[in-house]
């Protein structure tokens, strides 16, 4: 486990949701939806995501059907909490995103 994951109060993470583009709390996970052009796009933003999650060390529960791509964003070794890192990768993704 990393040592600077911490789960975040509501209050903190109220005031990340009003900062970060179209992501939501849904079954205790940040989530966000996003529709591309076509498969190719959905699958090259997902590439992008992942070099810099891997980067993190810190993965999505994602899915990906054409031109969708689901994401969940939670920190399993908090027990399954919404965490820092969580609201840095919706960052990250949303950087990517444009």
């Amino acid at each position: 486990m990393q040592e600077d994951y911490r789960k975040l109060p509501k209050q903190e993470l109220d005031g990340a949701l009003g900062k970060l583009k179209g992501w939501q709390v849904k079954n205790n996970k940040l989530h966000r939806t996003l529709e591309f052009g076509d498969f190719s796009e959905a699958f090259a933003f997902m590439t992008r995501v992942a070099i810099e999650a891997e980067k993190m060390n810190h993965h999505p529960e994602w899915s990906n059907v054409y031109n969708r791509v689901t994401i969940d964003l939670v920190t399993h070794d908090i027990g399954n909490e919404i965490s820092n890192y969580d609201i840095m990768l919706a960052q990250k993704i949303d950087e990517i995103r444009g």
